[in-house]
């Protein structure tokens, strides 16, 4: 992957701190393609996992477990006002695991209420549904947690890429290049007045 393989050489992020929050299971590709290319702008990415993931978490990747990345903080250690945005990596297993921890989804809610950007893919945003921060948002997913965000409140549509007010969703890691392509975006124009839990 080069340094400008999804346009990050457009963006600078110098200086701003972006939280990934995820733990075992996080779909492999979600978290690493975003963290590089977050990266590659100059901002500072923390992995910011459950406390019983401490030490690392644990990818998966084509249906098997995959390479394990080390965690920077847990939940119950730091808070929005640590960071400037938030990624949610999807896999099915890491956010079931993740919204079941009441630190994990206030994590969540806090970004919208501040009107920090936040980027979600695949089954991320079930994490949205769970910190009830979806009414009237228009976002996308992973096509089998439609039913969960629309009875969240959410407005789903099948497209690629979904930017509403600093909110950017994707369904799936074909969807990657126009996923942080706006993350990106989203990141850099920073705090949105109509970002909102």
């Amino acid at each position: 992957m080069s340094n400008d393989s999804y346009g990050e050489n457009k963006y600078d992020l110098s200086g701003c701190k972006v939280a990934v929050l995820a733990t075992d299971g996080f779909e492999q590709s979600e978290l690493m393609e975003p963290v590089a290319a977050l990266r590659g702008t100059g901002a500072s990415v923390s992995i910011v996992s459950l406390p019983d993931s401490a030490d690392s978490i644990r990818g998966w990747n084509d249906g098997n477990w995959g390479d394990s990345v080390s965690v920077d903080d847990t939940v119950d250690s730091v808070s929005a006002d640590d960071f400037q945005a938030l990624v949610l990596p999807g896999g099915v297993i890491n956010p079931d695991k993740l919204r079941a921890n009441e630190d994990a989804v206030e994590f969540v809610r806090s970004f919208l209420e501040d009107g920090k950007p936040v980027a979600a893919i695949c089954h991320g945003p079930w994490m949205l549904a769970e910190a009830d921060v979806l009414k009237g948002r228009t976002i996308t997913s992973y096509h089998s947690i439609k039913t969960d965000l629309v009875n969240a409140g959410a407005n789903w549509v099948d497209e690629s890429v979904v930017v509403d007010h600093g909110l950017v969703t994707s369904r799936n890691p074909d969807d990657m290049a126009d996923f942080i392509d706006k993350m990106l975006e989203e990141i850099e124009e920073g705090v949105h007045a109509g970002q909102h839990a």
